[in-house]
């Protein structure tokens, strides 16, 4: 008989989800360094986050986990990214001066993206699960997590071309938006790809500690 691992308080707890948790922690010290005027250390938030998220079906594929504890990482992963990767970037924008109607509009529909693809990311998991329960191999639609690597390295590359960071924030909303949802098969990552998604992702990080702080410094305007 499976030993009953839970602590006495709701939920299930094993190493996958407590990655989870932290990636989770990251977003809401990001979201508090945005608002108080540093997305610098938001965006490091937001990328720390994404690696959390990369790793943490890796270990879940390594736990011993019951089919209570697999559903439970499912919702329970999508209800995290909806934070990390939904309401971070989001806040992130308004840290910019993201706040006309123009960007309103953007960030809305940016929102509603992500949790249309997450509830449908939830429902497909579940029946997968019921038929087959085979490794996923690809997604259907871009995930939510690229942001955490796409949004910064944009960000960067606003710094030497000087374009409006605005217009750039909100095209860049817009085009995560229409990727999540889209139609499109994505090749999940395993093995190498997960290793140079990484090193990607290292390097992103050492590029923005340096030069991220020209980030906020980079507020233009924009049509209202």
């Amino acid at each position: 008989m499976r030993k009953d691992r839970r602590l006495p308080m709701i939920g299930y707890y094993n190493a996958s989800v407590i990655l989870t948790y932290v990636g989770l922690v990251l977003a809401v010290v990001g979201i508090i360094q945005a608002l108080d005027g540093r997305p610098q250390a938001a965006i490091l938030c937001l990328m720390g986050a994404g690696l959390c998220d990369m790793f943490d079906g890796t270990i879940a594929r390594m736990c011993d986990r019951s089919e209570e504890e697999k559903a439970f990482g499912v919702q329970i992963d999508s209800l995290c990214d909806l934070v990390c990767f939904g309401i971070l970037p989001m806040i992130i924008g308004y840290a910019v001066g993201n706040t006309s109607w123009v960007g309103t509009a953007c960030q809305a529909a940016y929102m509603l993206a992500v949790v249309i693809r997450l509830g449908y990311f939830n429902v497909q998991e579940i029946w997968r699960a019921q038929e087959d329960g085979e490794k996923r191999t690809h997604y259907e639609g871009l995930p939510v997590t690229a942001v955490s690597l796409l949004l910064p390295a944009g960000l960067l590359l606003d710094i030497p071309t000087r374009f409006s960071i605005l217009r750039f924030y909100n095209f860049a909303l817009l085009t995560l938006a229409i990727f999540f949802i889209a139609k499109i098969r994505v090749k999940k990552p395993y093995g190498k790809t997960l290793l140079i998604l990484s090193a990607i992702g290292i390097a992103l990080f050492v590029l923005v500690c340096r030069f991220g702080g020209e980030i906020g410094c980079l507020r233009s305007t924009v049509v209202r």
